[in-house]
């Protein structure tokens, strides 16, 4: 029986402290890492709070936070000012916007884009900047380099994925016996027949692999860009998102869409449901019009003003 009065425990939770449940009076708290990535100095400073204010171990949570363990209630608040004099933050629950994961596709041989300064950008105008707006329940955010999906983006409220899309030739190709591209192609997109290169644009999944493999140069021209999947769900219910019919190539349409969804989920979400219900009882089509236009970011003050929806 916890000798902390559940009003306090529901306190803490929102300042990113989670009660262990073996425990009276002891917390595990969240240090948010921004997009998964944190300096030697940051980790030195994460690691002497744990001796100083916890129980000296240290978790990587799921979401790419660092959980500080074994905190007593009473060392909550000493922590929280050790880490804040260094810039380190504590947080990630409740019903706003969660903060971002990200996977390494910056430094990844097979990434596409830049994540870690796209995912940073967005835990800056999204986690932080919505940090006091509430909505119907959590909102997770996932940036993934390249179609191997190692963060799952397509199983997130929001994914971005890294695209390169071939721009084909096929008046180039020359039918070759052994052909390149069919070799380059991880998921067999592209095979020979009929003395030329078939090309599944349907299949395609926008990896690159296959770019400049061609001697005779069909396969060079590309548009790199990104992917956006919309309500996705992983947990006690699982929905697989739905991803935006264009392939945005700009960064800055990118970082509007995420808002657009966002303030898609505030207006039209009922309290206590997922975004993925929302974009399944509105329809994605209809959920999809709304965020390649402008029309809900010329409403955002009123959106953000008013009441989440009961029922």
């Amino acid at each position: 029986m916890s000798k902390i009065s559940k009003e306090d425990i529901k306190r803490v939770k929102a300042l990113g402290f989670l009660h262990d449940k073996n425990t009276e009076d002891i917390f595990n708290g969240r240090v948010i890492t921004r997009n998964g990535k944190i300096t030697a100095e940051e980790c030195h400073i994460i690691s002497e709070a744990s001796k100083k204010f916890g129980s000296g171990e240290i978790a990587m949570t799921v979401r790419m936070t660092m959980e500080i363990q074994g905190v007593p209630y009473e060392n909550i608040e000493p922590l929280r000012n050790y880490l804040a004099q260094y810039g380190l933050e504590m947080g990630g629950t409740g019903k706003k916007v969660r903060p971002v994961t990200s996977c390494k596709g910056t430094t990844c041989q097979f990434g596409l884009i830049d994540t870690y300064d796209l995912s940073k950008e967005i835990h800056e105008k999204f986690y932080k900047g919505y940090e006091n707006v509430s909505l119907p329940h959590k909102f997770k955010i996932a940036v993934g380099g390249c179609p191997n999906n190692c963060v799952k983006p397509d199983l997130n409220d929001l994914g971005i994925i890294g695209q390169r899309v071939p721009s084909v030739d096929l008046s180039k190709c020359r039918g070759c016996k052994k052909c390149q591209i069919e070799k380059a192609c991880p998921i067999k997109a592209s095979k020979l027949g009929d003395g030329k290169v078939i090309y599944d644009s349907g299949m395609c999944n926008h990896c690159g692999r296959c770019l400049n493999k061609c001697p005779f140069k069909a396969f060079d021209n590309y548009k790199d860009g990104y992917g956006i999947y919309v309500g996705g769900r992983w947990g006690k219910k699982i929905s697989r998102a739905n991803m935006l019919s264009e392939i945005i190539t700009d960064r800055e349409e990118v970082l509007k869409i995420v808002e657009k969804a966002i303030l898609l989920f505030r207006e039209q979400g009922i309290f206590g449901e997922r975004f993925s219900d929302t974009v399944a009882r509105i329809g994605f089509e209809n959920a999809e019009k709304i965020l390649l236009s402008d029309d809900i970011l010329n409403r955002k003050e009123e959106i953000l003003s008013m009441e989440i929806r009961k029922n």
